[in-house]
């Protein structure tokens, strides 16, 4: 089965990743919408029927910065639309956030900021979880964030890291699960590449020396990040490969038996 999978960007530096890999090597459809650019043409939000997932991927702004970026406003709506409609939704970092508040759930800052390769650790619910099988229990992966989500009311919590607990949730509205759809939400960046985390940090906000000062256990240079990127972004890569082919086996399961 092909799915149609849609992609919503919020900058030109926070790109799909390897999640474009996964996507091109299972033969599978991918549009974009590019909010860093006019909506309009090609560009333009497409409509509901016309995709089976929504990935939302991260950017620097936070859920709340609706006076600076009008689009969210558009962006969170179309989002809503999406998760009413049963589609299978996957946030990362910021994309989370707003999957989460669509969900009902807080979003804001938090008294730490995670930037560099963490440790994350599976709750006992996300080790037994069938989407996250394959998954090991504890992994690094790339956090780049100062912003935080509640746990939307009835999702399940995926996984932690020692300095900030919600990091992962998973949640299904009665339609999804009639449909085997799934909305997904990760804090970290599972699909960074050496190359895209090169351009995230050459082109980003930056990592300042305050922050490395007031976080020395979570922020780390980016010295230190290129230098542990070769040794990490495989494995890390691989492991959402993985949660993605379990969900695509879910979604494919359900339309195969309806």
């Amino acid at each position: 089965m092909t799915l149609r999978i849609h992609a919503l960007l919020h900058n030109h530096i926070n790109i799909l990743g390897s999640i474009e890999y996964w996507i091109k090597r299972n033969g599978h459809e991918l549009t974009l919408t590019q909010f860093a650019e006019d909506l309009v043409a090609d560009n333009a939000l497409p409509g509901q029927d016309s995709f089976d997932w929504l990935i939302i991927m991260g950017g620097p702004m936070g859920v709340y910065d609706v006076d600076k970026f009008p689009w969210l406003k558009v962006e969170k709506e179309f989002i809503t639309e999406a998760i009413k409609a049963g589609k299978t939704v996957i946030g990362m970092c910021l994309g989370a956030q707003l999957l989460a508040e669509g969900l009902g759930a807080n979003v804001g800052k938090i008294d730490i900021k995670e930037i560099g390769w963490t440790q994350l650790t599976l709750t006992e619910l996300g080790v037994h979880h069938p989407l996250l099988n394959g998954v090991p229990h504890q992994f690094t992966t790339f956090h780049w964030h100062g912003d935080g989500f509640d746990l939307p009311d009835g999702a399940t919590s995926l996984a932690t890291s020692e300095h900030w607990p919600n990091q992962g949730f998973i949640y299904q509205t009665d339609n999804h699960k009639q449909l085997g759809s799934w909305l997904i939400g990760w804090q970290c960046h599972f699909e960074v590449t050496p190359v895209s985390l090169q351009t995230m940090i050459n082109e980003g906000k930056g990592i300042s020396e305050q922050d490395m000062r007031q976080y020395p256990k979570t922020v780390q240079s980016p010295a230190y990040i290129l230098e542990n990127t070769a040794q990490f972004a495989t494995d890390n890569n691989a492991y959402f490969d993985t949660i993605l082919d379990n969900l695509a086996s879910s979604y494919k399961k359900v339309k195969n038996e309806s």
